[in-house]
Protein backbone atom coordinates (compact mmCIF):
# COMPACT_ATOMS: atom_id res chain seq x y z
CA UNK A 1 0.00 0.00 0.00
CA UNK A 2 1.55 3.46 -1.28
CA UNK A 3 1.88 6.26 1.56
CA UNK A 4 -0.85 7.82 -0.19
CA UNK A 5 -3.02 5.71 0.13
CA UNK A 6 -2.06 4.95 4.01
CA UNK A 7 -2.69 8.38 4.54
CA UNK A 8 -6.52 8.45 3.28
CA UNK A 9 -7.68 5.37 4.60
CA UNK A 10 -6.32 7.12 7.92
CA UNK A 11 -8.42 10.27 7.26
CA UNK A 12 -11.08 8.65 6.33
CA UNK A 13 -11.44 6.57 9.71
CA UNK A 14 -10.05 9.67 11.89
CA UNK A 15 -12.56 12.54 10.24
CA UNK A 16 -15.55 11.05 11.67
CA UNK A 17 -14.02 9.89 14.66
CA UNK A 18 -12.62 13.60 15.32
CA UNK A 19 -16.21 14.78 13.89
CA UNK A 20 -17.86 12.88 16.58
CA UNK A 21 -15.97 13.59 19.52
CA UNK A 22 -16.60 17.06 18.86
CA UNK A 23 -19.80 16.64 18.42
CA UNK A 24 -20.84 14.64 21.49
CA UNK A 25 -18.67 17.30 23.77
CA UNK A 26 -20.39 20.02 22.62
CA UNK A 27 -23.62 18.17 23.37
CA UNK A 28 -22.71 17.20 26.76
CA UNK A 29 -21.56 21.02 27.56
CA UNK A 30 -24.83 22.09 26.47
CA UNK A 31 -26.66 19.70 28.31
CA UNK A 32 -24.39 20.05 31.79
CA UNK A 33 -23.77 23.74 31.22
CA UNK A 34 -22.55 25.39 34.55
CA UNK A 35 -24.50 26.32 36.81
CA UNK A 36 -27.50 24.28 35.32
CA UNK A 37 -26.60 21.01 37.75
CA UNK A 38 -28.65 20.35 40.78
CA UNK A 39 -31.94 21.33 40.86
CA UNK A 40 -34.18 22.18 37.72
CA UNK A 41 -35.52 25.49 36.83
CA UNK A 42 -38.43 24.89 38.16
CA UNK A 43 -37.18 24.09 41.76
CA UNK A 44 -34.47 27.33 41.80
CA UNK A 45 -36.16 30.59 43.52
CA UNK A 46 -34.06 32.42 40.48
CA UNK A 47 -35.38 31.40 37.29
CA UNK A 48 -33.45 32.51 33.76
CA UNK A 49 -36.18 33.05 31.46
CA UNK A 50 -34.73 34.94 28.58
CA UNK A 51 -31.13 36.00 27.47
CA UNK A 52 -30.58 37.57 24.19
CA UNK A 53 -26.78 38.20 23.33
CA UNK A 54 -25.96 42.12 22.52
CA UNK A 55 -22.36 42.67 20.46
CA UNK A 56 -19.74 40.33 21.68
CA UNK A 57 -19.37 41.01 25.17
CA UNK A 58 -22.77 42.23 26.65
CA UNK A 59 -25.69 40.67 27.29
CA UNK A 60 -29.78 41.37 28.06
CA UNK A 61 -30.98 38.50 30.65
CA UNK A 62 -34.43 38.31 31.95
CA UNK A 63 -34.52 36.44 35.68
CA UNK A 64 -38.03 35.53 37.51
CA UNK A 65 -37.38 36.63 41.18
CA UNK A 66 -40.08 36.33 44.13
CA UNK A 67 -42.78 36.98 41.56
CA UNK A 68 -41.32 39.80 39.70
CA UNK A 69 -39.28 39.58 36.23
CA UNK A 70 -36.24 41.73 36.31
CA UNK A 71 -34.23 42.86 32.89
CA UNK A 72 -30.78 42.57 33.47
CA UNK A 73 -28.21 43.87 31.58
CA UNK A 74 -25.46 41.73 31.95
CA UNK A 75 -21.10 42.58 30.47
CA UNK A 76 -18.32 41.17 31.57
CA UNK A 77 -17.50 43.31 35.35
CA UNK A 78 -20.97 44.22 35.89
CA UNK A 79 -25.26 43.44 36.23
CA UNK A 80 -27.16 46.46 36.34
CA UNK A 81 -31.03 46.25 36.36
CA UNK A 82 -32.60 47.62 33.62
CA UNK A 83 -36.29 47.55 34.48
CA UNK A 84 -38.80 44.99 36.72
CA UNK A 85 -42.14 44.29 36.05
CA UNK A 86 -45.15 41.58 37.98
CA UNK A 87 -45.07 38.58 37.04
CA UNK A 88 -47.62 37.19 34.89
CA UNK A 89 -49.87 34.09 34.99
CA UNK A 90 -51.60 31.94 32.82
Amino acid sequence: MSALAWYFLKLLIMLPLVGGMAYGALWLWRRYQPGMLGASQRDRMVKLVDVLPMGTLGKLAVVEFEGKRLLLSVSRGKVEKIAESETRHG
